[in-house]
């Protein structure tokens, strides 16, 4: 006897797949893309480039040395 009814019946109704795809595929994406950015970044024979890659590193306590 439910002043609700039917209120949490599709609570659990998304599918695990479409949470994958909706969340986790885009986040793994975006770090992928900035990790391969920052390790091309760190081998590039333009000083200027170079050396922010280089600031990014330390800022983020990855060291190089």
């Amino acid at each position: 006897m439910s002043s609700l009814p039917g209120l949490f019946d599709n609570v659990d109704s998304q599918p695990r797949s479409a949470t994958w795809k909706n969340k986790i595929l885009p986040a793994m994406f975006a770090a992928g893309l900035g990790l391969a950015l920052l390790y091309g970044a760190a081998f590039a024979e333009t000083a200027a480039l170079h050396n922010a890659a280089h600031d990014g590193r330390h800022s983020a306590g990855f060291p190089c040395h």
